[in-house]
């Protein structure tokens, strides 16, 4: 009988074991359910972090056309201006109707100035400026009437300052990285 005492001890023993354990695991899993949310919302937002900055190949965009492409969730206006294009917005560099006085060089890279690269949005509300139907040969902006030139000047209308440019740089002749 002794054997037998011993026996059900063990087994008892052996089941209040697995209890604590169980307990245990199920308490470590709970405060895991808790922990986790706080540390992943230090993390940056997946939208930010996947767009923080891209590169784009300049070899897609034609002489006089625009390519528009998504950054940060913005549109971006990649412009390949055309010589005409070229000459008239430098010649407009001092013009005194320019609400925010930039010359074009300052607008664009050394070497590159045949590229624009600005942020597709007018600067008064938010509205994305089309390409072609202003008054200087750039954007106008339908909403509310502002006119562009094609170095992304703000020449009349509402708004209060140029076309954004971002930050951007070619990382080669024919690839420019954006933020």
């Amino acid at each position: 009988m002794a054997e037998s005492v011993v026996e059900g001890e063990g087994g008892d023993a052996t089941r209040r074991d697995f209890i604590h354990i169980a307990a245990g695991a199920a308490a470590v899993g709970a405060v895991g359910m808790v922990v986790w949310p706080l540390i992943n919302q230090m993390n940056p937002a997946a939208d930010t972090l996947a767009l923080a900055s891209i590169e784009f190949d300049m070899t897609k965009v034609q002489e006089g056309q625009q390519v528009v492409i998504k950054w940060q969730g913005k549109p971006v206006f990649v412009r390949y201006r055309t010589p005409a294009e070229l000459q008239r917005v430098i010649a407009d560099d001092h013009a005194s109707d320019l609400k925010e006085p930039q010359t074009d060089a300052e607008r664009t890279k050394p070497g590159h100035e045949k590229y624009l690269v600005v942020l597709g949005n007018c600067t008064h509300l938010g509205c994305v400026p089309t390409f072609g139907t202003g008054d200087f040969g750039g954007w106008f902006c339908p909403c509310h009437g502002s006119h562009y030139d094609a170095s992304g000047r703000i020449r009349k209308g509402p708004a209060p300052a140029n076309l954004v440019v971002p930050e951007y740089e070619f990382v080669s002749d024919t690839r420019v990285k954006i933020g």
